[in-house]
C-alpha cells in the first residue's frame, strides 16, 4: 500500500494540464507535472490515466525513487513545492576574503609575466599561489572573483 497518495483537486489538475500542454517550462517542472497527473488518485481523475509508480517511471524515463519522492513532497509540502526543485542545502566556504580579492585584482591589473601578452585565469591562479597569497586556488575561482569586479582587464 502506498504511503503517500496524490489526490489533485480540480483546479490543481487543470493547472497541471495547462502547464504540460503549453510545454513552456523547465523540463524538470514539466516532468514533475506529468508524474503528478499520472499518479493522481482522486475520483475526478480519469481512471485510465492512473498508473503504478513503476510504470510512471518507465513511461517518463525517470527513476522509481523520483516518483516516490515527488509523491511525498506533494503530500507534505503542496503542489508548488512539488513542481520546483528543492533549494540546495550545501554551503560553500569562500576561498578568498576581501583582502585576497583585492590582491587578485591588483595582480590582474599589473603587467603580465614576461613572455605573455596578458594574464590568463590559470596564470593568475598560479601567481596567487607562488606569491603565497593563498595555499591553492583554481582558475575557475579566479574567474568568478574577477567576474564580480567592475574592472576592465583589456
Amino acid at each position: 500500500m502506498k504511503r503517500y497518495r496524490v489526490t489533485l483537486e480540480a483546479h490543481e489538475r487543470n493547472d497541471l494540464e495547462k502547464l504540460v500542454s503549453r510545454g513552456k517550462a523547465l523540463a524538470r517542472r514539466l516532468t514533475h507535472a506529468r508524474i503528478l497527473l499520472l499518479a493522481d488518485e482522486s475520483p475526478e481523475a480519469p481512471a485510465d490515466a492512473r498508473q503504478r509508480d513503476d510504470s510512471i517511471a518507465k513511461a517518463l524515463g525517470v527513476n522509481l525513487r523520483t516518483v516516490e519522492r515527488l509523491r511525498e513532497r506533494f503530500v507534505e509540502r503542496g503542489l508548488t513545492e512539488a513542481l520546483d526543485p528543492l533549494p540546495s542545502k550545501r554551503t560553500y566556504q569562500r576561498k578568498l576574503d576581501g583582502k585576497g580579492e583585492a590582491q587578485l585584482v591588483a595582480l590582474a591589473c599589473s603587467a603580465p609575466p614576461e613572455g605573455y601578452a596578458r594574464w590568463t585565469m590559470r596564470l593568475l591562479a598560479d601567481a596567487m599561489v607562488e606569491l603565497e597569497y593563498i595555499d591553492s586556488i583554481s582558475h575557475e575561482t579566479v574567474s568568478q572573483v574577477l567576474k564580480k569586479t567592475r574592472s576592465s582587464l583589456g
